[in-house]
């Protein structure tokens, strides 16, 4: 997936004098300038454009599902938008690092840098593992929204109270998600469960959901490595033996063994979910998450 092409979203202000960009403010009596964000995923600048509404102009480095985040490498284009941002949303804990490399040369002292992983408050495991995919935790998406909405209010006082009123409509959008994901839990609480990789957990998880894949075999597949034998194996004979009631597979890193395990699970009657690390066309946060949601329930009624 090196290399692929990385689709940019939002619209630069070129056209503005270089004054005006950096101190976002206008001629008299004109409308301020819009709000310069970077976002490292279009999950992030989604979020950011529905709190921001017309009064932001955001840029999403990462908005193509073939590309891994993991191992995107940031061009001059990423390092130039970064330097002229008001607000930068990244993602944190590790997953997409080239955020922080870059900001560290872009001689952008003033930038408010939002990190999803500390909005969050989540902390590694008892063993030292992290899972750092906390777009799929709603109540973390809760948090950011509110931190978007103070980081864009203090780039432009002027609108802060519409901000504020977004990432509140933005929250009860993703109250009536978490509904949804407790009707599962209230069904199908304990249920056993695989993924390919600790994306989807947080949703798993908050949906009663209990991940019985190997460590072992998702973490080399999150880490892009072999899977050993024996964690293969094992988590091959969680369909063969009908241990698990659904497959939740991640899209955007498949590879072999992962396809392997894709098969074996349809090939034994186990209903499988795909999701992916970054938006849909076409679709906002709180559509595809709705989606996912949709799709898990409708799979374990199966």
């Amino acid at each position: 997936m090196h290399g692929a092409p990385i689709r940019v979203r939002g619209v630069l202000l070129l056209a503005a004098p270089l004054t005006l960009m950096c101190t976002g403010v206008g001629p008299v009596g004109a409308a301020p300038a819009p709000v310069p964000v970077v976002a490292s995923t279009n999950v992030y600048g989604d979020v950011v454009e529905q709190i921001g509404g017309g009064r932001v102009s955001v840029v999403s480095v990462i908005s193509d599902p073939a590309q891994d985040p993991h191992s995107y490498e940031a061009s001059t284009r990423t390092q130039l938008e970064l330097s002229r941002a008001a607000v930068v949303v990244e993602n944190g804990g590790g997953y997409d690092d080239f955020v922080g490399r870059m900001l560290r040369s872009a001689d952008n002292p003033s930038a408010q840098v939002i990190s999803a992983v500390q909005v969050s408050g989540k902390e590694p495991d008892e063993d030292g593992e992290f899972n750092e995919h906390v777009w799929y935790d709603l109540p973390t998406m809760s948090r950011l929204a509110d931190r978007i909405a103070q980081a864009l209010g203090k780039a432009s006082p002027a609108d802060a109270d519409a901000f504020t009123k977004n990432a509140e409509n933005f929250k009860e959008e993703l109250t009536s998600l978490e509904a949804l994901t407790n009707r599962i839990d209230e069904r199908q609480a304990g249920t056993p469960v695989a993924v390919t990789e600790p994306v989807p957990l947080y949703l798993t998880e908050a949906c009663g959901l209990v991940d019985k894949t190997p460590p072992a075999f998702s973490e080399a597949v999150e880490e892009g490595d072999e899977v050993p034998p024996r964690a293969l194996q094992e988590t091959l004979a969680l369909f063969t033996g009908r241990d698990v009631r659904v497959l939740v597979y991640n899209e955007q890193t498949s590879g072999a063994q992962t396809e392997k395990v894709k098969d074996v699970a349809e090939d034994h009657g186990i209903p499988v979910v795909s999701v992916t690390e970054t938006l849909p066309q076409g679709k906002d946060y709180q559509g595809w998450m709705a989606d996912n949601i949709t799709a898990l329930e409708r799979a374990l009624d199966r």
